[in-house]
């Protein structure tokens, strides 16, 4: 895999490191869920279809916003693991610019080891909400590029 070779953003890596360092399954749903947790509140009038994640089983919200070339995201579940997914993601992905958000690949997921006790809807939902966050990124990448053509 071509994403082996490419450093994750230090934001994210260092997620990664500290999930690594935990052996314990139990004490990394633990970390997971600490960044449920952290996430600020989510603005209820922004829990509008626009900024739902498709294909997810739980109620799952995503919002960016450009701010001087960087992407910053908010988030937002019903469910509380799905929640810490979401702000694990929130966290490692706010403050890139779109184009580092576009050339991720969502295996680092892998690197983490809980993709061994996730079940096979919240994987989905992790895959989902990632793939959200990019098309959202993308959109300004494109709002960027266009810009300077």
């Amino acid at each position: 895999m071509p994403s082996a070779c490419q450093p994750l953003p230090a934001s994210l890596d260092r997620i990664v490191q500290r999930f690594q360092q935990i052996s314990d399954p139990k004490r990394r749903y633990e970390y997971l869920l600490s960044f449920a947790k952290r996430l600020p509140p989510f603005p209820e009038e922004q829990k509008v279809a626009a900024n739902r994640v498709p294909g997810c089983v739980s109620q799952v919200y995503v919002m960016a916003s450009l701010e001087q070339g960087k992407v910053i995201f908010q988030g937002d579940s019903d469910a509380h693991v799905t929640k810490g997914l979401v702000g694990l993601l929130v966290e490692g992905l706010s403050g890139l610019t779109p184009a580092e958000i576009l050339q991720l690949k969502p295996d680092f997921i892998q690197q983490t080891g809980l993709n061994v006790s996730l079940t096979p809807s919240r994987a989905n939902g992790f895959y989902n909400i990632f793939r959200t966050m990019q098309q959202q990124a993308l959109a300004y990448h494109l709002a960027e590029t266009s810009c300077h053509t």
